[in-house]
């Protein structure tokens, strides 16, 4: 009652001397007041509360209210960092950005209150692509807007940020390129040119690709960050940065195992890191995660643990050092913490703990998986997997080292599952996912990939690009992620489910098939065979000659006379390398599935030599395609999930530009057509009618979509693509389309092939149709011959026409391609039959009819037993009533 009281005295005083009520903007900066006052995680609340009131309020909101609200969520957002909530900082940070640009607010630094955080915050998170863009879109402000406040210096901003995320994200060439520009052509303070140099080095290392031991890359490196201190030793605002290039040399000199001299850098960064001001709880875990490193490379373990024990207390407010670990509910999305437990992981296997070590990579995982639940871009998505197969690798030595010592069955299952978390997992989700999205879900996904596309296109551009058009894109699909993320943080998180082991031994007895899957890590290639209810699980070092010698054989089908010029070195890799993936002989199955991974997505598996010989008769060779039928999958759920081929009757929808007098006539596609036309009904649409809006038009109402045409595996900045008549088509445009298909055949160029990732496999036409829904495929592996590949797509859809299931027309094809006369044995080369590979499903639906013999069949045998049984009866009584008569 007192407060009321007072509540009431107070308002009355105002009213007697005249004063006005606090206005709304006066509230809200009056309660930022208070809170910088006084910050705490606790007191963040209130600011939430103003808020909150602010919005109920149902009175228009004037411009100078807004950008008050502005000013809080970004005081929030530096607060709620410096809190350890990253993920709450970038919510209030994109609330700022959002309401600053929807209502064209002025008068306020956006970029370095706003946008420049935000940006640093998702490339901690590892959300690269939204960094990228967000930095993108400051430097667009910076460069357009006339007498922009600091510009030299927001810019410099834009580039050190820029090269900090093309290089979290592995653009390394683009990284070096931005700096070693920007050193040249820009006017730089000594501050400045530190901070790139330094930069610069850690770009040299990780260009080096583990050849840091060279002395040349070495003296590179080196030169770039002793430059740095040079330059920043006189520089007092920039002692963080001369703590960190100390940091880098002494993480050099780790690295060579010079272990004193990294040791006495350390000193001196950790010295110079406690006199700054900006010590923020993440920035102090990490400097003692980098002491924990250097004290694990010098052995001294129990030495590295108590830093570690100091992490876990910064990052996580409850952590009891009782534990060897963090309880799984107190983890939250914060790389470090993965660092670290990684880190301890590889110390409890050095001390023989190896089963306390899994527990802790197991606590990573769970990291990782919350890490990639908040993250839309698919390319960010890729790099926090590939992360997570780094551990994979270590995981998989682990189970194999306890099989060996225990042999029990669950180490080898617990490996498989494992590796099969880790295979085509973006392409899981995407595709578990997209099941269960409502409508506005997949209309907001669709809109989010065509904007993707048309920037990608843009950017195709070069000078030509136009910048104004990009930044607006940049800015529409920077609303639609933020859209995307509310509606998919309503639904559960999504996190791979193990693959049911039973079920896949079941499905595999079922259609007497044999798996082989393939896992390659960093320095190891992992087999693993299913059949006869057991996996077997083997694994080789590959750090050296091994993979040179894969790569020899993928190699020999870069152009058409490779292997005709060296027919005897082709026999020798051929079975060197079959020799080596411990594919399976003497079985009693013939199909053989194969979930190949990284640079094995490239290898012809059929045409590997099982027996070399010195024949130069092709048909002669003993390739694995006489032995197996070969079917190829990307993981094995979607082996386990994939839906019989069905058997009803096959109709086709034709693409076939042919593009009749130009540079791209394609003069046998026509002969392809009339081929398969006389086999199959369907719509064949050729030249000017073959076009991307006729194909998206029709593409549903087939059972079998066949594209003969031109395509292109792309390279490191050109996404792969596939030609329409009208149209060159990216792989990720392809992703919209409403498809459900038997089958897709790629009949062009590289339809396979695109930049390469080893957890998710090739970035590649074929994958753009798997993206739309399509089970099987057809494609291929490098450049095709347009003769040879009518040819062989005659026999293909003869033995489709004959009820031969796809994997096995595709065997069948092959064999007739070697075995026909009228080709002349230089073009019986493998390089001319096994281009096209075969994903998908290798069972078929039984037929109708068959349903029903079964059914008469099973009727009749009831029938007889009736019958045999009631003759039985009758003879038994007769026999008895004789009996009975004899008695008499």
């Amino acid at each position: 009652m007192t407060k009321l009281y007072c509540y009431i005295f107070m308002f009355s005083t105002l009213i007697l001397f005249g004063q006005k009520t606090v206005s709304q903007e006066d509230k809200i900066y009056n309660s930022i007041d208070v809170f910088v006052a006084n910050p705490s995680a606790k007191a963040l609340q209130n600011l939430t509360n103003t808020e909150t009131e602010f919005w109920r309020n149902p009175k228009p909101k004037t411009k100078d209210e807004l950008l008050a609200i502005v000013v809080l969520n970004c005081n929030k957002a530096y607060y709620e960092n410096q809190f350890g909530q990253t993920e709450k900082a970038i919510s209030s940070y994109e609330k700022a950005r959002q309401i600053y640009q929807k209502n064209k607010l002025s008068n306020y630094d956006i970029i370095e209150f706003c946008l420049k955080p935000l940006g640093n915050l998702y490339t901690v998170l590892g959300d690269y692509d939204s960094a990228e863009n967000t930095i993108k879109q400051y430097f667009f402000i910076i460069n357009t807007t006339k007498n922009y406040p600091d510009a030299a210096k927001q810019k410099f901003a834009a580039i050190l940020n820029l090269s900090n995320v093309y290089q979290s994200s592995g653009k390394i060439s683009l990284a070096i390129e931005l700096l070693e520009s920007t050193l040249k052509t820009e006017q730089l303070s000594n501050g400045q040119k530190g901070i790139l140099l330094n930069n610069l080095g850690n770009n040299y290392i990780l260009s080096s690709a583990g050849n840091l031991m060279h002395p040349e890359i070495y003296q590179k490196t080196q030169t770039a960050f002793e430059s740095a201190v040079h330059y920043l030793k006189n520089e007092k605002e920039q002692s963080e940065t001369l703590s960190n290039s100390y940091r880098n040399l002494a993480t050099l000199n780790r690295q060579r195992q010079q272990f004193e001299v990294a040791d006495s850098y350390l000193a001196k960064a950790e010295k110079l890191f406690f006199q700054t001001q900006n010590q923020q709880p993440r920035k102090v875990a990490k400097l003692y995660y980098e002491k924990a490193l250097l004290l694990f490379d010098e052995q001294k373990y129990d030495e590295s643990e108590k830093q570690i024990s100091a992490v876990f207390k910064i990052l996580i407010s409850n952590y009891s050092s009782k534990n060897i670990f963090p309880n799984q509910n107190q983890l939250y999305a914060e790389t470090v913490l993965i660092d670290v437990l990684d880190l301890q992981a590889e110390i409890l296997f050095k001390q023989n703990h190896p089963k306390k070590a899994l527990d802790a990579f197991k606590l990573s995982f769970y990291i990782e998986d919350l890490l990639m639940n908040g993250l839309i871009y698919e390319n960010s998505k890729i790099i926090t997997q590939i992360r997570a197969r780094n551990r994979t690798e270590k995981c998989l030595l682990i189970y194999d080292r306890l099989y060996q010592e225990d042999s029990k069955i669950q180490y080898l299952n617990d490996a498989f599952q494992l590796a099969e978390k880790t295979k085509s997992g973006i392409l899981k989700g995407y595709r578990s996912n997209i099941k269960d999205a409502s409508a506005k879900e997949k209309q907001i996904i669709q809109q989010f990939q065509n904007v993707n596309n048309t920037i990608i296109k843009e950017q195709q551009k070069g000078d030509l690009a136009n910048i104004s058009k990009i930044n607006q894109l940049i800015k529409k699909q920077n609303e639609l992620m933020l859209l995307l993320k509310n509606i998919q943080s309503e639904n559960p998180d999504y996190i791979p489910e193990n693959i049911d082991l039973k079920g896949l031994f079941s499905k595999l007895e079922k259609d007497k098939a044999v798996l082989v899957y393939y896992f390659i890590g960093n320095e190891n290639l992992f087999y693993f065979t299913l059949q006869n209810n057991r996996i077997n699980f083997r694994h080789i070092y590959t750090a050296h000659r091994s993979m040179i010698e894969i790569v020899k054989f993928i190699d020999y089908f870069s152009s058409a006379g490779a292997i005709t010029n060296d027919i005897s070195g082709y026999n020798y890799y051929g079975k060197r390398v079959y020799d080596l993936l411990k594919l399976p002989s003497n079985v009693i199955y013939k199909n053989l599935i194969i979930v190949p991974d990284g640079i094995l997505n490239f290898l012809p598996f059929e045409a590997l030599i099982t027996t070399e010989s010195k024949t130069t008769n092709f048909t002669k060779m003993h390739y694995l395609l006489n032995d197996f039928k070969i079917g190829y999958n990307t993981s094995a759920s979607f082996y386990l999930n994939s839906k019989p081929i069905s058997n009803s009757e096959k109709t086709v929808l034709g693409i076939f530009p042919i593009f009749e007098k130009t540079a791209y006539e394609l003069s046998y596609s026509k002969k392809e057509l009339e081929s398969i036309q006389s086999n199959f009904k369907g719509k064949y649409l050729e030249n000017s009618t073959a076009n991307f809006s006729n194909f998206k038009k029709n593409a549903n109402q087939y059972s079998i979509l066949h594209l003969s045409t031109h395509a292109s595996s792309g390279d490191i900045e050109t996404p792969a693509s596939i030609k329409f008549y009208d149209q060159e088509i990216l792989y990720s445009e392809l992703y919209n389309l409403n498809i459900n298909p038997d089958l897709v055949v790629l009949s062009a160029c590289e339809t396979g092939i695109g930049k390469l990732y080893k957890a998710e496999g090739a970035m590649s036409v074929a994958r753009g149709f798997q993206f739309a829904g399509a089970q099987n495929l057809l494609f291929s592996l490098w450049k095709v011959n347009d003769y040879t590949t009518s040819v062989f797509m005659t026999d293909f859809y003869k033995n489709i026409k004959n009820n031969a299931p796809y994997f096995e027309a595709n065997a069948k094809a092959k064999i007739d391609f070697l075995n026909d006369k009228s080709i002349p044995n230089a073009k019986k080369s493998p390089y001319y039959w096994s281009s096209f590979v075969y994903y998908g499903s290798i069972a078929a639906e039984e037929k109708a009819t068959n349903y029903i013999f079964y059914i008469i069949s099973l009727l009749t045998v009831i029938g007889l037993f009736l019958v045999f049984n009631h003759y039985q009866k009758w003879k038994i009584s007769t026999r008895f009533s004789k009996k009975r008569n004899t008695r008499k």
